[in-house]
């Protein structure tokens, strides 16, 4: 590179070095290179190992222990999964103070993990929906302040920006956005601002880490989704559901179909295949819904916790996996779900640490009743 080259690319590079000095001053982490893309498929194969985790909600260090009982992430909590798949079906946000952690931490073993042949799939959940739509009536105080201190270093880093020729000057990230909050408390408005900026449609943090999310997925022959699908949301096709959610996240949509992400029946708030009793469970509508999207034998949510650990109802169709692990939530032990050729299921869990006789559950799927084998 001569002179002039290196002289045209400094904007750059100081623009590089402002992004990496914010992200490290708010999550700890350098990011590797390159940038994860946005998923552009909706259909994967089946890998040779699939592992399946719930509903996180703020809370970091469960995140880490549920991620090492799989063996996906080492001491150093760095990508030690080869080429198996993570799928997180969604609700990082809300109810604990570590969400953008946990964002950038998942975003830094996508990176990590295709260099390996892996692949870590994110998925929205209603939590993740409520956020973009300014409803924090489920954030934590903590929350607030995370994303307080975002900002603050957000915007001190595109005040250096501004000062540098060459660089497109930065937008307000607060442009439109109201100073104060009738019926919110004070001392919770700047945090409140923060959460709005950051996560509104086109905002920084939806844009980078919320709009690569999937909002429906196939994996083999596992069909995931936050809440669950009904034969109506297959109709509408699963591809375009991706795409109207990544679409509205990134503000190339205006708005969104409730019925899709708001509605009680809609992708990420549905309970009727994750009721506490069988009965209550539609395992009728759950398999006229499976039966509609060809090579599929099971659905995978979260959304409902399951105070008994990852489970099954409807012949092993529907896998209820959210165990309410955040402290913001049950406090659960950890558990996430294994798939291995893709029909082999079993439990991995942290309950044997807890002086419990449980190590792992192998899900025998078959015709007939379902039964659960437990190995000491």
């Amino acid at each position: 590179m001569n002179s002039n080259d290196f002289c045209k690319n400094i904007p750059d590079l100081v623009s590089s070095f402002i992004d990496t000095f914010v992200d490290f001053t708010v999550a700890g982490i350098f990011l590797p290179d390159p940038p994860s893309p946005p998923f552009s498929q909706t259909t994967y194969p089946p890998p040779d190992r699939l592992i399946a985790v719930g509903d996180l909600h703020g809370d970091l260090s469960k995140t880490q222990q549920a991620l090492r009982l799989a063996g996906l992430i080492d001491a150093g909590d760095r990508w030690s999964g080869g080429s198996a798949t993570l799928v997180q079906v969604g609700d990082v946000l809300d109810r604990g103070g570590e969400e953008l952690k946990i964002l950038y931490f998942l975003e830094k073993l996508k990176r990590q993990a295709v260099k390996d042949g892996g692949n870590v799939i994110t998925m929205n959940g209603n939590h993740e929906i409520l956020n973009v739509d300014w409803n924090f009536y489920s954030t934590d105080p903590s929350g607030m302040e995370e994303f307080r201190n975002w900002a603050y270093w957000y915007t001190t880093g595109n005040n250096m920006k501004r000062l540098c020729d060459g660089l497109t000057k930065p937008k307000d990230i607060y442009d439109g956005i109201p100073s104060n909050f009738p019926g919110i408390k004070q001392e919770y408005w700047s945090g409140f601002r923060a959460r709005i900026a950051a996560l509104r449609p086109k905002g920084p943090i939806a844009t980078r880490f919320l709009s690569k999310n999937l909002t429906v997925l196939v994996v083999g022959e596992s069909v995931f989704a936050h809440g669950g699908l009904l034969p109506e949301h297959v109709d509408y096709g699963l591809e375009q559901i991706n795409i109207d959610v990544r679409d509205w996240i990134t503000g190339l949509k205006d708005n969104i179909s409730s019925d899709l992400v708001r509605a009680r029946n809609s992708v990420v708030w549905l309970r009727r295949f994750s009721r506490k009793s069988v009965e209550e469970c539609d395992c009728s509508m759950l398999e006229h819904a499976l039966a509609t999207i060809p090579g599929t034998r099971r659905m995978i949510m979260g959304h409902t916790i399951q105070t008994s650990g990852i489970n099954t109802v409807c012949d092993g169709k529907a896998v209820r996996i959210d165990v309410g692990m955040s402290k913001g939530c049950i406090n659960g032990l950890p558990e996430v779900l294994e798939v291995s050729g893709n029909s082999h299921l079993k439990i991995l869990t942290s309950k044997t640490v807890y002086d419990s006789d449980r190590q792992d559950l192998v899900i025998q799927e078959r015709h007939g009743p379902l039964e659960i084998q437990v190995k000491a």
